[in-house]
């Protein structure tokens, strides 16, 4: 009974309060991503529903189970996560941050809970899918707390062995944990890794029994005040998940007030970012889309890992762009989505 109470719970998320079509009268409208996001004058956000809610009981791969849990009822951080059944022996544990820009998106938006559902079938591992806090409501870094404070949950889990995970906890191998995420969920990913490999206040040993072996980047959303050619030139479709207009409207309202596109969330390759060599990471595979804009920031975020002696695997997805795995948007997409799940088994199983 408790299960199903907190179950049913998860979909009060407050922001799904907001997810309304047309325009309301609340006056000016201040920022505007068409058919995703309006945020007005008086601070108030709507998020139309580009992209269908379903429930941790939508259909699915009948080799995978999924369930939604409650990390933190105060700030509303919850989780879906899917189970593939019958497993050989343990799996690894994959930490997935889902894309939006930081602004949008859910981990039960249809897309994510499709891929995902997937992805955990044929890669072979158990996926924790994070509800995290969204901007401008909750600029960062709230979603990165939100990572820390997710990994310090399952921690907790793990150690405790409560009866009431043991569905998921017990096929899970916590010295083989993995990060991952596509977009800004790819930059959430990067971020928590940063901060349990620096050696301030977060660091590996926080998270014992948990032991991070890698980070998956999908196209991860970082950018800068300086343009690269592929985002001044690179022609997009009219479906494309992330223009350029668009991906300033995001760092807008998602990074600190007062920052620009150099500050090191956003670009961490800028003058005054912690230096690469400094930063104690886990093996990085970062998947790059040939069409996508952020293509060329991201082979220079390769290039500047590598050369500060990290071990990085660059993965480049021929004739599609942003987020193809999510959107499907290409008519390369299916290929390239069993390419995608292909490297991600090898990388975690090797």
């Amino acid at each position: 009974m408790r299960s199903k109470k907190k179950m049913a719970a998860v979909f009060t998320d407050p922001r799904l309060n907001q997810l309304q079509v047309g325009k309301n009268n609340r006056g000016v409208v201040i920022e505007e991503i068409e058919g995703f996001l309006r945020v007005y004058k008086d601070g108030h956000v709507e998020r139309p529903l580009a992209i269908p809610i379903v429930p941790c009981t939508a259909a699915l791969d009948a080799r995978v189970a999924a369930k939604d849990v409650f990390i933190d009822k105060y700030s509303n951080l919850w989780a879906r996560i899917y189970v593939p059944s019958c497993p050989a022996g343990k799996l690894p544990l994959l930490v997935y941050f889902h894309g939006g820009g930081f602004c949008i998106g859910s981990a039960a938006w249809s897309c994510y809970h499709e891929f995902l559902a997937n992805l955990a079938s044929k890669a072979g591992c158990v996926i924790l899918s994070v509800n995290y806090r969204l901007a401008p409501e909750n600029r960062l870094p709230a979603a990165y707390d939100d990572g820390v404070n997710t990994l310090m949950w399952v921690k907790q889990q793990a150690l405790n062995g409560s009866s009431e995970h043991n569905w998921w906890i017990n096929q899970c191998n916590f010295s083989s944990l993995f990060l991952s995420g596509d977009s800004a969920g790819a930059n959430i990913a990067y971020n928590v890794a940063t901060r349990l490999g620096s050696s301030g206040a977060f660091n590996s040993n926080m998270i014992k029994p948990l032991c991070l072996r890698g980070s998956i980047l999908m196209q991860p959303f970082f950018g800068g005040e300086s343009r690269t050619a592929s985002e001044k030139h690179m022609t997009q479709p009219v479906n494309s998940a992330l223009t350029l207009s668009a991906s300033d409207t995001y760092w807008r309202l998602s990074l600190p007030l007062g920052a620009n596109r150099d500050h090191p969330w956003c670009n961490p390759l800028a003058n005054g970012a912690a230096r690469l060599q400094e930063l104690r990471l886990p093996s990085v595979m970062v998947c790059i889309s040939e069409m996508d804009i952020l293509k060329d920031r991201n082979l220079e975020f390769c290039n500047a890992l590598a050369g500060a002696g990290k071990k990085v695997e660059t993965v480049m997805y021929k004739g599609v762009g942003h987020a193809f795995q999510i959107l499907h948007n290409s008519p390369f997409s299916q290929i390239r989505i069993q390419e995608m799940m292909s490297h991600v088994k090898a990388f975690i199983n090797r």
